[in-house]
């Protein structure tokens, strides 16, 4: 089953300035966002298999879509995320069946790696609503300066039948990072963690 697309949205969101200080190079992040129909709204199914399978197909699509709008190649992506959410009609599992079991690989190849597992989040609203897309390092999770997050928000979605659904990536990480932690320069990424 293909997803039956209503429409894409694509955000580049550039920091160029923090706190009165020049970010320089500025930070960028993008989101690219699928609205689809929910092939099981209003609807217990046990196999959501269909749903795994659409999920493979918009890693691949969301993630050149996004790595494009950074105008960068994959291989120069820092973080990635990804999320979705299920209109009054859908369930979780709906969003989890989209985002778990396979949308990492297509993103992975995309991006020519990725060692961390992608943070993601799901929630059920309506029309309008925020979706956050939390954010990590692509191959090591205990990067601090890279936990982060983009905000996205189409006015019309989630329909009651539609589920939203979104894959973010970044050239950089936070602006003016200074918690400390593990560095980019100190990256082993090996396990996924470090």
């Amino acid at each position: 089953m293909s997803a039956i697309i209503r429409k894409i949205v694509t955000v580049v969101e550039e920091t160029q300035m923090e706190m009165g200080r020049p970010v320089s190079p500025p930070t960028r992040r993008a989101a690219a966002i699928a609205v689809i129909e929910n092939p099981f709204a209003g609807k217990y199914v046990e196999d959501l298999a269909p749903l795994i399978a659409i999920g493979e197909e918009l890693g691949d699509l969301l993630s050149k879509r996004a790595v494009a709008a950074l105008g960068i190649e994959g291989s120069k992506v820092q973080s990635y995320g990804k999320a979705a959410a299920v209109g009054e009609n859908g369930e979780l599992e709906h969003a989890a069946a989209i985002l778990h079991p396979k949308m990492g690989a297509p993103v992975r190849k995309v991006l020519t790696r990725g060692a961390a597992l992608i943070p993601s989040s799901k929630k059920r609203s309506g029309p309008g609503t925020t979706l956050d897309i939390p954010l990590g390092h692509k191959d090591a999770a205990f990067v601090r300066s890279h936990f982060d997050g983009m905000e996205v928000q189409i006015n019309d979605a989630p329909r009651a039948n539609e589920i939203m659904v979104a894959v973010a990536v970044t050239d950089s990480g936070r602006p003016l990072p200074r918690v400390g932690g593990l560095t980019v320069a100190e990256i082993k990424g090996e396990d996924g963690l470090r």
